[in-house]
């Protein structure tokens, strides 16, 4: 047995909150403003669970328009590490990315929200150490960044950009730029943080090219 499998338990079936354009990777982070009753009921109810799934949400994109919408089959499993309630019925969290999972079967509506059987097969390095980049790939995942940030009107702290480790910087980029949802469930699918970065690093050129957004892009600054 692995050492990644040897961690804590992960539960069988999560909620889910299907979020169109917003994906966690393991180990990222995403703040989320809760304010659908739906939804409140879904983060009550997972800070309220007991084992595995206490504190667990599921994050995943909706496939297509549809009531509900078809599912994308890959989401990741989130943990809520902080929680605040605001004074005009809302709910901050931040969840923490622990683990990609498969959607194995949707259950019987039984609750307001959505819960999937999860299968985790394929995904134990994403409790494994974070992983490195070789030279190459961090040389053109930066050399992509500075063209795409240009033709959108964007800057950077380039000196954080340089000093970010590989897997932040590409958690950070994949997580941040506006890319389509299904560029999006690309990076969330691709294999290793190599195959993420060389594809983020495909579609930051690509968009940057002569038939790319070109100045239709907002003006403004990457964090």
């Amino acid at each position: 047995m692995s050492e990644s499998e040897a961690l804590e338990p992960l539960p069988a079936a999560v909620p889910v909150f299907p979020l169109t354009g917003a994906v966690l990777l393991p180990r990222g982070v995403l703040p989320l403003n809760i304010f659908e009753p739906r939804y409140l009921a879904m983060v009550r109810d997972a800070m309220a669970a007991t084992g595995a799934a206490h504190r667990m949400i599921g994050m995943i994109q909706p496939k297509s328009a549809g009531d509900p919408p078809p599912l994308y089959k890959v989401g990741c499993l989130g943990r809520i590490t902080e929680y605040r309630e605001t004074d005009n019925g809302r709910i901050l969290i931040t969840l923490v990315g622990i683990s990609r999972f498969r959607v194995s079967a949707e259950l019987e509506r039984g609750t307001l929200y959505r819960q999937v059987m999860t299968d985790y097969h394929g995904f134990a390095d994403d409790r494994a150490e974070e992983e490195s980049l070789d030279a190459t790939s961090r040389a053109s995942l930066e050399d992509a960044l500075r063209p795409y940030l240009d033709a959108r009107g964007l800057a950077a702290d380039w000196e954080a950009v340089q000093s970010a480790d590989d897997e932040g910087l590409v958690t950070a980029l994949a997580g941040a730029l506006p890319f389509d949802p299904p560029e999006k469930q690309a990076l969330l699918e691709a294999p290793t943080l190599a195959d993420r970065a060389q594809t983020l690093a495909t579609l930051m050129s690509f968009a940057a090219g002569p038939n790319g957004i070109g100045g239709n892009g907002a003006s403004g600054r990457l964090q």
